[in-house]
């Protein structure tokens, strides 16, 4: 595929998918009110004409066929009103079109993966046609629906029309639709022509200009800067098609302009000389045609554009080059050798291009961070399918929604939270109304989906109101698959809580359509643990249960403390760090294992020396002699044992190679590198893997 191809199919994929995403939210929003408003069906008919224009251009026939039988459904209602259907009809316009949305998210999902698309819609298009017939009253009735066949590709001329080669020349016009496009959309021929064939589908008879937009790329400059044209020899036809212009997409603007009446033609008894002048005013009735005013509430052109993500991690990367090669520059040993007056010039210049380095690396994050209500809106469909199928009365409440991430991040996050909001629908939340009215709860079901954010890190939590779990049969149960890793006795009630974490625990009797809270909750750990996140969760019997994740803002660039232990430099990330301090002999205890504790704040925390774990050689092995740095991840706290600190730094996450991919170094703490200002690099530890490494069952 050429650029100019791969170009098209990412502009289409990023415009099919927004308008499914819509098309989501507004079905689940209007389904809670039991009713489509006039303007939503005039959206969906909206929403459905431009996938099945967008979809024919691209040729893929089977997303364009769904979206024209859809389309000639809501041209019905549109046309007829949604206050003709009865109830039942409408509950099952909001089923039909969930599964619509459904098969279209197929098609677009296997465009995505380059899989072939289905040949074979007939037996859904036949679904939608039959409902269709229903709520049109007789099977033999023909709906108001655009006159095209349902089969037919939508983006055809009709033969018959011959348009004049310009404007101007078009003697019989009695009015003209000028109409501009946004700016900025691309392939605007072919767009100008989609909205064309559009208004030609409904019957409506008139000419276009440019006339050969569909086949003359070069008509895109054209359009851009003058607009296209629509010409019509009847009135009658200029305000039908005004009224469809209104539902077409990206229109910026337009405006009609009448003809005036030609001149009256002069009486036989003046001379020759009277009678051949006529042809004089002509021009003037061209030259100065009588507009309409311009249509009232047009769209506001929005100053937005897409980026494909390569591109902004391609900026990303050179960002962080650029971090690390200024680091170089600062700290080269050569500039010791400046007089001072040369080094201070030199310093103060320094300080200019670090800031200037830190708004461009704010800058650039900024344009990857993306609001997670995306994410969250999706969830509104788990919910209402769900509701169906287990017969419960739940709804959803979303707090939080405008809270930006990292796009990768956010793209990693989507199955985990659907799979604890499926997990608190189908096993948190009661069977039956009655189960929570004796528990003197409300009838309806609650889930809470919140989220908010600190300087460096985003807290989403999923809870639900339900039953809550209980410790002793999650650890009944864990002693059952022979799980557990020390007395049941020894565990606490947020470890035995924790156990449901492990791969396969599942408390549920029998295995459903969404399993037991459990059956893939390995699976959400490990996905939020690879950006770099924790979970974490509390449950009160009777109660409900609350899930936790805490998720960098990013992943690309962090704050870290430099530490030295040996010859070796590691990062420990600023976020995990609570304190740093010295201690004396005397301070150090020991548990009963003749393991080396110290006593903050009230509490006792394991020592872990790094030297040790990695087997690094040093000369300062006594704990007095070094540094302790307490750190923290979820539930957990330690103090790491180091030689020194250098100070902290904000450092760009690199990744590892592929081939040492085998050594899993995430299992012994380690989460990747950086390189440091002197060209040396630095292991970048990840504290939660190092805590399971070195204190597992401590």
């Amino acid at each position: 595929m050429d650029n100019g191809m791969e170009g098209m199919l990412d502009t289409y994929l990023f415009e099919t998918n927004s308008l499914l995403d819509q098309l989501d939210e507004m079905l689940v929003k209007d389904e809670k009110i039991g009713d489509f408003s006039s303007d939503d069906v005039n959206e969906i008919f909206r929403i459905m004409h431009t996938i099945k224009g967008s979809s024919a251009m691209m040729e893929f026939g089977s997303l364009a066929s769904i979206a024209h039988h859809i389309e000639d459904l809501f041209f019905y209602i549109r046309d007829k009103g949604i206050d003709t259907l009865d109830p039942e009809h409408k509950k099952e316009l909001f089923n039909l079109m969930f599964r619509s949305e459904d098969c279209l998210r197929g098609q677009v999902e296997k465009v995505e993966n380059g899989e072939p698309l289905d040949t074979d819609m007939d037996s859904f298009a036949s679904e939608i046609n039959g409902f269709l017939k229903k709520i049109s009253g007789a099977a033999s009735e023909e709906p108001a629906a655009p006159a095209s066949d349902a089969g037919s590709g939508p983006v055809s001329a009709p033969d018959s029309l011959t348009p004049a080669e310009n404007l101007p020349d078009d003697e019989t016009a009695v009015s003209f639709l000028h109409v501009f496009l946004d700016e900025g959309i691309g392939m605007e021929n072919l767009r100008a022509f989609m909205i064309i064939n559009s208004i030609k589908e409904c019957d409506v008879d008139f000419r276009y200009y440019p006339s050969d937009m569909d086949t003359n790329s070069q008509t895109c400059s054209t359009i851009i800067e003058e607009g296209f044209y629509l010409s019509f020899d009847d009135m009658d036809m200029a305000a039908k098609a005004e009224d469809l212009l209104k539902s077409q997409g990206h229109i910026r603007s337009y405006e009609l302009i009448m003809v005036p009446e030609p001149e009256p033609e002069p009486k036989a008894e003046k001379t020759a000389e009277t009678a051949g002048a006529p042809s004089a005013p002509a021009p003037e009735r061209k030259e100065a045609p009588q507009k309409a005013p311009a249509a009232a509430g047009t769209p506001v052109k929005q100053n937005l554009i897409s980026v494909n993500l390569t591109k902004l991690n391609d900026l990303m990367d050179i960002v962080g080059e650029i971090v690390i090669t200024e680091s170089m520059v600062t700290s080269c040993p050569e500039l010791d050798q400046l007089n001072r007056d040369s080094y201070d010039n030199f310093m103060k210049s320094a300080r200019q291009l670090r800031k200037l380095t830190d708004d461009l690396q704010d800058l650039a994050m900024s344009l990857r961070m993306v609001p997670i209500s995306g994410v969250f809106q999706k969830m509104n469909r788990i919910v209402r399918d769900m509701k169906q199928k287990l017969g419960k009365d739940v709804r959803l409440t979303l707090i939080g929604e405008d809270t930006e991430v990292d796009k990768t991040i956010v793209d990693s996050i989507q199955d985990p939270i659907m799979h604890m909001v499926r997990n608190s629908m189908d096993h948190g939340i009661e069977d039956t109304a009655e189960e929570r009215i004796a528990a003197g709860k409300n009838p309806q079901g609650e889930i809470v989906l919140s989220a908010t954010h600190t300087s460096n890190e985003v807290i989403i939590s999923i809870a639900d109101d339900g039953k809550g779990m209980n410790p002793d049969t999650i650890l009944a149960k864990a002693r059952e698959k022979g799980i557990l890793v020390k007395p049941e006795n020894e565990y606490t009630k947020k470890e035995a809580l924790g156990l449901i974490m492990l791969p396969g625990f599942s408390t549920n009797q029998t295995v459903t359509e969404f399993s037991g809270r459990g059956v893939g909750m390995d699976v959400v750990k490990k996905n939020v643990e690879s950006v770099g996140g924790v979970v974490s969760l509390t449950s009160e019997e009777g109660r409900g249960t609350t899930f936790s994740i805490k998720i960098p803002l990013t992943l690309s660039i962090m704050d870290g403390m430099k530490v030295t232990t040996g010859r070796s430099i590691f990062t420990i990330p600023i976020a995990n760090i609570r304190q740093s301090f010295k201690i004396t002999a005397d301070e150090i205890l020991y548990d009963e294992n003749g393991n080396e504790m110290v006593e903050r704040i009230g509490g006792f925390y394991p020592i872990v020396r790094l030297h040790q774990f990695y087997s690094i050689d040093t000369e300062i092995t006594h704990l007095e002699d070094g540094i302790l740095i307490w750190v923290e991840t979820s539930d957990h706290s330690f103090c790491l044992f180091v030689d020194d600190l250098i100070g902290e730094q904000q450092v760009v996450v690199k990744p590892f190679p592929a081939f040492l991919n085998c050594f899993e170094l995430k299992n012994y703490g380690i989460g990747g590198c950086t390189i440091l200002g002197d060209g040396n690099i630095s292991i970048i530890l990840d504290i939660p893997s190092l805590h399971t490494a070195t204190l597992e069952g401590f």
